[in-house]
C-alpha cells in the first residue's frame, strides 16, 4: 500500500530544497518502488510510496546507490594532482557494494585521462575531445550526469545554467563536493552509515533540527546558506553549515534536467541550447532583480510545481519536453514566460512555477535568487498584452530601453515590464493595473515624440505605440468621473463632409500617420501639441487651437470635436468646479488617446448636476439655459 509522507525538509524555496525533493522521488522510484509518486502540497513535497518513514530512512542509510556524479573536464574535480582528494580517493578504493558504480566510473575515467596524458584540466578542443570520449565509454548511469551538466553541440560545449559551467561555479566544483559529502555519510569500506548520518538525514527529510552539522559550501543553490555578511546574528558567516544529505540529494535531483540540442527542420543553422523551463533573465516583475542585473545574469529557471501526485515517468516526460510557447514559438525570456503561463501555453497538470534567476551577487558569485510565484491559469485580461506585439513593438521598445541606457527610458522599460508581469499574474480586479499600464504607454508615446533617435526604426528604434482596442477602456473603466471625462476627451475626432473621420486625439501626442497600424510621419510634427509635464489646461488649450486651425484645411464643416463617447454632465460640472482629481485625469488621458474609445455614454445613477452658465456656449455664442444642455451636448459634441 502507498504511504503518504510529508517531507517538510523539501520546500520549493530555496532551489536546493526543490531539487532535493526531485532527487528523493527519482531515487526511490528507480531503486526502491517503481510506483512511487510525488507532488507539492502546502509548500512541502508529498511522497507516496511503499516506504513508510522508517522504510525511507532505511533506504537512504543502507541501500541507496549513489549516481556517479563526476566532472573530469573541470579543474578541482579531484582527478588532477592539485585537486582535493578527500572524497575521490576513498571512493576509488571503495569495497561497499552500493558504491561500486561510483568506484568503477572513477577508475574508468582515470584510465581515459591516462591514455590522453592529461595532467591538468583540458581546454579548447582537448576538452571537447575528452567530453566526446567520456560520452562514448561511460555507462548510461554516468552519462546521465554528463548530459545534465554539459551539452555537446556542433561547435563547442554548452553549459546549462542550473549546474553552473559544467558542474562548477567559480572555484566550487559540485562533483568533488558531492564525493566529499558522500564519504561523510557512508563508509566506503562497509557501506554502513557514518555517525551522525541518521540525524542529518532526518533534518534533510523532515526538517528536525540537529546539532553537529559540518561546514561546507552549498554554492548557488541556497543563497541564505552561502555565507558572507549580514546572514547571521554576527557580522559574517565565515564557515557556513551544510547538511551533507542536502547536497547529495540536491545533485541527484538535478539529473532530471538534461539539456538537449534543438533545431527547426527548416533551419540549416547550428542547433540551439534547449534546457527545461530555462529562459533569459528579465530584470522586472520582482523586487529581487533589476534591468542592470541582466548583463551578468546566467538565466532564469522556472521550477514547475504540481499538486496531483505523478510518477517518475510522467515527470520525466514533462521535464524532458520542458517546452513553453507563446504564439506558437518558444518563449525567450521571463516576460514572455509569464505571458505564456497566462495563455495556458504550459499544460501537463502544472499548477504554478517558482521563478528563479541566477544573478551575480557577493562579488562574482552566482546565486539562484528566488523571485516570484506564478500560478498557471487562464487570464483573459492578459490578452491585452498581445496587442502590444503589433509590428514587434513590445520587443523593440524593450530592446531600445536596454540599449539606450538613459535613466528616463530605462525607468519606462522597467515600469512597463513590471505592469505587464502584474497584469499577467493578477487575480480579481484587473482595472488598477490596466489603468497604470495605460498611463505608462501614454508616457512612452510622449517620450518617443521627443526622441528622433528612438523613432528611427532602421537604427534600432521602435514604431508608435500600437492602436489599442476598446477592451482596454472597458477593463480600465472604474466608473469614476476621471475615467469618464478622460474617455470623452480621448474619443474626440473630426468629421468631414464625406463622413470620414479625421484628426484623432492621439495625433497630438507624437508625429505619426494615424490608422489601425500607425507609423511615424516625419513631416507631420505641426500636429503635435501635447507637452509632457505641462498642465492639463495648457495642453487642452493648445490642442483645441491646433484643431481649429486645421478645420478649414481638412474641409470640416464645424469644430472638429465630435465625440465617440460622452461623459455625464455631473462629471463635467465637477471638473469645471475643480472637484475632480486633475492629476489623475492628466495621467490617464494620453494613454486613453491610444485606445479606440467605444461609442456610447457613461451612465451613472443620480440627479444630473447643473453646469455653470458661463461654462459653455452655443453656436451663436448666446447663453444657453440648463434645460437645453443635455440635448445640445449629445447632438453636437461635448460641452465647451
Amino acid at each position: 500500500m502507498s504511504t503518504p509522507l510529508h517531507l517538510s525538509g523539501c520546500t520549493p524555496i530555496p532551489l536546493a530544497g526543490y531539487l532535493k525533493a526531485l532527487g528523493i522521488l527519482r531515487l526511490v522510484a528507480e531503486q526502491a518502488d517503481p510506483d512511487a509518486r510525488g507532488c507539492w502540497q502546502n509548500e512541502q513535497f508529498l511522497l507516496e510510496s511503499s516506504l513508510d518513514e522508517e522504510g525511507l530512512r532505511h533506504f537512504f542509510l543502507e541501500a541507496y546507490e549513489p549516481t556517479p556524479v563526476l566532472a573530469p573536464w573541470n579543474g578541482g574535480s579531484g582527478f588532477y594532482p592539485k585537486d582535493n582528494k578527500a572524497g575521490i580517493d576513498p571512493l576509488a578504493q571503495a569495497k561497499a557494494r552500493r558504491l561500486q558504480p561510483v568506484c568503477d566510473t572513477i577508475n574508468t575515467i582515470r584510465g581515459i585521462l591516462g591514455r590522453g596524458e592529461h595532467e591538468e584540466r583540458p581546454a579548447g578542443e582537448d576538452k571537447a575531445a575528452l567530453l566526446r570520449e567520456l560520452r562514448a565509454e561511460l555507462t548510461d548511469n554516468a552519462v546521465g550526469w554528463l548530459d545534465s551538466a554539459v551539452l555537446l553541440t556542433e561547435d563547442h560545449p554548452r553549459y546549462p545554467p542550473l549546474l553552473g559551467t559544467g558542474g562548477n561555479d567559480g572555484r566550487l566544483d559540485f562533483t568533488n563536493n558531492f564525493m566529499q559529502r558522500l564519504v561523510t555519510v557512508v563508509n566506503p569500506e562497509t557501506g554502513a552509515p557514518r555517525p551522525g548520518a541518521t540525524e542529518w538525514l532526518d533534518e534533510a527529510l523532515f526538517a528536525t533540527r540537529q546539532p553537529g552539522i559540518p561546514t561546507a559550501k552549498l554554492g548557488q543553490f541556497s543563497p541564505g546558506e552561502a555565507g558572507g555578511p549580514n546572514q547571521t546574528s554576527g557580522f559574517e558567516i565565515d564557515k557556513p553549515l551544510v547538511n551533507p544529505w542536502d547536497f547529495i540529494l540536491m545533485l541527484e535531483g538535478a539529473l532530471l534536467f538534461a539539456a538537449t540540442a534543438t533545431k527547426r527542420l527548416e533551419t540549416a543553422g547550428a542547433g540551439t541550447l534547449s534546457y527545461p523551463f530555462t529562459v533569459r533573465v528579465t530584470g522586472a516583475g520582482s523586487g529581487g532583480a533589476a534591468l542592470e542585473d541582466e548583463g551578468n545574469a546566467r538565466a532564469e529557471f522556472w521550477a514547475p510545481l504540481w499538486e496531483a501526485p505523478v510518477g517518475l515517468r510522467e515527470l520525466h516526460g514533462v521535464l524532458a519536453e520542458g517546452r513553453v510557447t507563446l504564439n506558437r514559438r518558444p518563449v525567450r525570456d521571463g516576460l514572455e514566460f509569464v505571458r505564456a503561463v497566462s495563455h495556458l501555453g504550459v499544460e501537463r497538470g502544472l499548477s504554478s512555477f517558482q521563478r528563479y534567476a541566477f544573478l551575480m551577487r557577493s562579488g562574482k558569485a552566482y546565486f539562484a535568487t528566488p523571485l516570484n510565484r506564478v500560478t498557471v491559469e487562464r487570464n483573459p485580461a492578459a490578452d491585452l498584452i498581445d496587442e502590444l506585439d503589433v509590428h514587434g513593438w513590445l520587443d523593440r521598445f524593450r530592446r531600445h530601453g536596454r540599449r539606450d541606457g538613459a535613466n528616463r527610458v530605462v525607468s519606462l522599460a522597467r515600469r512597463l515590464e513590471d505592469a505587464i508581469f502584474e497584469l499577467a499574474t493578477r487575480r480579481g480586479d484587473h482595472g488598477p493595473v490596466v489603468r497604470r499600464l495605460l498611463e505608462i504607454l501614454g508616457e512612452i508615446q510622449l517620450y518617443l515624440a521627443r526622441s528622433p533617435s528612438a523613432r528611427d526604426v532602421s537604427k534600432g528604434g521602435c514604431p508608435p505605440v500600437p492602436s489599442l482596442s476598446a477592451d482596454w477602456f472597458r477593463r480600465a473603466d472604474d466608473d469614476s468621473p476621471e475615467v469618464a471625462v478622460a474617455a470623452a476627451l480621448a474619443g474626440l475626432h473630426g468629421r468631414n463632409r464625406y463622413g470620414d473621420y479625421r484628426i484623432p486625439m492621439r495625433a497630438h501626442l507624437a508625429p505619426e500617420r494615424p490608422g489601425r497600424y500607425p507609423t511615424w510621419a516625419a513631416d507631420d510634427t505641426h500636429t503635435v501639441t501635447w507637452a509632457a509635464g505641462a498642465p492639463l489646461a495648457d495642453n487642452l488649450a493648445a490642442t483645441l487651437h491646433r484643431r481649429l486651425l486645421q478645420t478649414s484645411q481638412r474641409e470640416l464643416p464645424d469644430k472638429p470635436l465630435f465625440p465617440s463617447r460622452t461623459a455625464p454632465l455631473a462629471d463635467v460640472a465637477a471638473w469645471l468646479a475643480s472637484d475632480l482629481d486633475e492629476q489623475r485625469l492628466s495621467k490617464l488621458l494620453p494613454g486613453l488617446m491610444l485606445v479606440r474609445i467605444p461609442r456610447g455614454a457613461t451612465r451613472r445613477h443620480g440627479m444630473p448636476r447643473s453646469l455653470p452658465p458661463t461654462g459653455y456656449s452655443s453656436r451663436s455664442s448666446a447663453p444657453t439655459n440648463s434645460s437645453t444642455e443635455p440635448e445640445y451636448c449629445h447632438r453636437n459634441g461635448p460641452c465647451r
